[in-house]
């Protein structure tokens, strides 16, 4: 069992003995698909009647999909100012697109690679937080110059017909982003090791049954190399 895991796991264990025996337990991608594509669906704050759009478009499960709401001049008086983030205006400029008047829809290709090994896990809600991590094993030469760049992103998974989204949805709720990068080589025929481990705060509002980890990989042209998402087991 690997640092993350042991780490998660005490933080999971660390919470049952705060919590039932019936809350939510340790959560991976182990048991999810492997992604082709990321698809990322853009709101404005401004634009309540987007949320419930029914020509939304729809999940494609081969992919992995997510929601942002994106904060406008009117801040806390956007009607979906609730849910909205400051994060997705770094993503919007991170895919060098301006903010959209209502909404907007940003594909990009997950290449993957039978060299690298994406992971994502969550340990159950503890307050106002949940053990998080991702972790990266690759054989491809990572250079100090060219370094990646991990997101980690907790969403709320939210069923279609539920909250008024005609559509599932992956509503973003907290993000991190972390750069990686090494000087040196790991030891002969070793892959590369990278890994992240935080509590991640739940903002207000959410709720943590639904909550749910997204991840990804991507070097500095912006190009996927590794994508994987959370699953819980109920």
């Amino acid at each position: 069992m690997s640092l993350m895991n042991i780490l998660l796991t005490v933080l999971t264990l660390s919470a049952c003995v705060a919590h039932s025996a019936s809350a939510q337990s340790l959560c991976t991608n182990d048991a999810g698909p492997t992604p082709t594509r990321l698809v990322e669906r853009f709101i404005s704050a401004d634009c309540e009647t987007c949320w419930s759009a029914p020509q939304t478009t729809r999940p494609d499960p081969k992919a992995i999909t997510i929601d942002w709401i994106v904060p406008t001049d009117q801040g806390d008086d956007a009607p979906l100012s609730v849910a909205a983030t400051r994060d997705a205006q770094m993503r919007l400029d991170t895919l060098g697109l301006a903010a959209p008047a209502m909404s907007a829809v940003s594909a990009t290709k997950v290449h993957g690679s039978r060299s690298s090994q994406l992971s994502v896990a969550q340990g159950m809600a503890v307050g106002d937080y949940i053990g998080a991590s991702i972790e990266l094993k690759t054989r491809v030469k990572v250079r100090p110059e060219q370094p990646l760049s991990a997101w980690l992103i907790m969403v709320e998974a939210i069923a279609a017909g539920s909250d008024g989204t005609p559509v599932q949805r992956n509503l973003v709720r907290n993000v991190l982003v972390t750069t990686w990068s090494e000087a040196s080589p790991p030891a002969h025929a070793a892959p590369y090791i990278f890994q992240e481990l935080r509590p991640m705060n739940i903002p207000q509002g959410a709720r943590p049954e639904r909550l749910r980890l997204v991840g990804w990989v991507q070097n500095a042209q912006g190009r996927i190399l590794s994508a994987a998402q959370s699953v819980c087991a109920r």
